[in-house]
């Protein structure tokens, strides 16, 4: 094995104590732990473990195929597949695997009503996705109380869990369309109580709203990045909130050279030294999931310190400015994010999101998990 190759050692004590931030924000809510994308780059499998060791109540995946490889690790908790059905065999595999499924419109539950499963197998979980103004997914407000009915009248093959939306904007806590959203979800579930006999449980608050919105603190929350150490708050850093980084993307220096004033560093020659100075060659580059378009000035840590990355990225490599650190040395490990540099800090340098970043990791980089403690941030 190449020991100068990019790895992302995964903190699982820091995974865990941002769980328990969940519980402290929404200690009356249930939680999904929402683990779609390869469980944002962290590995699915790993990330599942650790969560229902520490008792999240489900899990939250985008896709039936996550929901299969989650079933046959043996992880046994409800796992919510947020964009349903999208076939008979999809419904067919949800009976088989008890997944629970998110209808969001109403040929989705058109597939359970005329499914050919079989009768011995215990109704299906779903849960009505409504669209309160994020305009992707959901059913209009107008289209539930039909679908309700269809509910009610095939409780063989469906069981409704309740009501859930997404939230558009509740990053910006000033936004108003939150707590817009919020009230009219929980109207329809109030309107709804009156055939029903009582309300409907709710689900809505992601990771802003578990931690900025109270009205978001439903029965069900599906917290995401917020489990990964991330901030999903604009101009509101993690550590602010208590959350600790999981990922810790690290990568070792390979090359050091003495160059002149003017010389050129990298492809296009967009950079070129202000004065006689070190420069290093770091052994990671956009093949690794790093950003191509990471601009001269982004930061990144060696031996601690902060230095900054110039010129352009390449495939296998970045060049970075040593003045600072001029006694590193080949083989000194370097930081592009993670403890000590807030993944939304690189982020927010590339013009991307702490999100892409975690989840666009590149396979070729190897995951290292780390159980003995927490990050310190």
């Amino acid at each position: 094995m190449n020991q100068y190759a990019p790895t992302a050692r995964i903190n699982l004590a820091a995974l865990r104590h941002n769980f328990n931030q969940v519980r402290l924000h929404a200690p009356a809510s249930r939680v999904y732990s929402v683990i779609k994308a390869n469980a944002y780059g962290h590995d699915l499998e790993t990330v599942a473990a650790v969560l229902a060791a520490n008792k999240t109540d489900g899990f939250a995946v985008a896709r039936l195929d996550e929901a299969l490889r989650l079933r046959h690790a043996g992880i046994a908790q409800p796992i919510l597949v947020l964009e349903g059905a999208n076939d008979g065999e999809d419904v067919t595999v949800a009976y088989q695997h008890h997944l629970t499924l998110v209808v969001h419109q109403t040929e989705q539950f058109d597939l359970i009503e005329h499914s050919t499963t079989p009768s011995h197998y215990a109704p299906l979980n779903v849960w009505l996705k409504v669209d309160t103004g994020m305009h992707r997914l959901g059913l209009a407000t107008a289209q539930v109380p039909e679908l309700l009915d269809r509910l009610n009248r095939h409780r063989d093959r469906a069981c409704l869990c309740g009501l859930l939306t997404h939230l558009a904007n509740a990053d910006d806590p000033d936004d108003p369309l939150t707590a817009r959203q919020c009230a009219d979800l929980t109207a329809l579930s109030v309107n709804a109580a009156r055939d029903l006999s009582h309300p409907l449980p709710l689900c809505i608050g992601n990771s802003a709203g578990i931690l900025r919105h109270p009205a978001a603190r439903t029965n069900w929350v599906r917290p995401g990045i917020m489990l990964y150490g991330g901030s999903p708050l604009l101009n509101e850093t993690a550590a602010q909130w208590q959350l600790q980084p999981v990922m810790t993307l690290t990568a070792r220096l390979i090359a050091r050279h003495e160059l002149k004033r003017g010389d050129a560093v990298g492809y296009g020659g967009e950079f070129h030294c202000p004065e006689d100075m070190p420069v290093g060659v770091v052994a990671i580059g956009y093949g690794d999931g790093y950003p191509r378009h990471a601009p001269t000035g982004t930061p990144v840590l060696i031996n601690n310190q902060r230095v900054q990355l110039i010129g352009r990225v390449s495939m296998d490599m970045i060049t970075i400015d040593l003045r600072q650190q001029p006694n590193a040395k080949i083989g000194d490990s370097v930081v592009l994010w993670g403890a000590g540099l807030p993944v939304e800090e690189v982020a927010g340098w590339v013009g991307s999101s702490n999100y892409e970043l975690l989840t666009r990791l590149a396979p070729r980089v190897q995951l290292n998990y780390d159980s003995s403690s927490a990050v310190n941030n």
